[in-house]
């Protein structure tokens, strides 16, 4: 895509952010923007860096690490969003500044375990299958808190907030139903002070459904055909 249309696009989208931000009685400071980059090119990705983005979200981990250095020297904190296998865990350590999809116990031991080794402490959000839609992964609603009590007692993963992702294809009025249940949630387990637990990201709301997420009180909303335009699949 042009570098005028990726700057114009983000320029919407902040746009859309303050004024949701503002109609919620919010700042809209408060609220980051990441760019979800899946199939992207690197050049383009740059070109958003260049026009103030600096938070990436990658959805695979081999294509965070073909990106990785490029970007990181770009100033960009990258993001892992997609699903994490286990077996891949030891290849995203080190890389990725957070890993967002922390969808079961297994994978938050394979965090821990893996980080301890490279003398790290890993940043995690907890995901939330919001909806309970078999086709999603993440804990359902009511596991969440007992869940995120469990990941606590490992030392080498700090839990920064949750994530979700609600139903595609929902109307305006249900999805924002999923994002108020999600924020409720969010407000009940951040009030219970669990230690090594610091709530403070509330990741949710893409492309589709932002503004709604926004209204319902998310802290990062990640998007990327809004700001890249639709996704080229090779």
């Amino acid at each position: 895509m042009a570098e005028e249309h990726i700057g114009d696009n983000i320029k919407r989208v902040r746009e859309k952010i303050a004024r949701a931000a503002l109609e919620a009685g919010r700042n809209h400071a408060d609220i980051k923007l990441m760019a979800v980059t899946k199939t992207v090119p690197t050049a383009d990705i740059l070109t958003a860096i260049s026009a103030g983005v600096t938070l990436i979200g990658e959805n695979r981990v081999q294509e965070l690490l073909l990106k990785n250095d490029s970007l990181s020297q770009a100033g960009a904190e990258i993001h892992l969003i997609g699903h994490l296998q286990g077996n891949k865990v030891s290849k995203i350590i080190g890389k990725a500044a957070m890993i967002q999809s922390v969808d079961s116990i297994q994978i938050a031991s394979e965090i821990d375990k893996r980080s301890e080794q490279a003398g790290l402490v890993t940043d995690i959000l907890v995901e939330v299958n919001i909806a309970g839609q078999k086709s999603k992964s993440g804990f359902a609603p009511e596991q969440t808190l007992e869940a995120i009590d469990e990941i606590s007692h490992f030392r080498s993963i700090r839990v920064k907030g949750m994530m979700t992702i609600p139903p595609i294809g929902e109307n305006s009025l249900e999805t924002r139903r999923y994002f108020s249940a999600m924020r409720r949630l969010f407000v009940d387990i951040s009030g219970k002070k669990i230690d090594n637990v610091n709530c403070k990201i509330l990741s949710m709301g893409m492309s589709g459904d932002f503004v709604e997420a926004v209204l319902e009180g998310s802290t990062m909303v990640r998007i990327g055909s809004a700001i890249f335009g639709a996704r080229q699949y090779i």
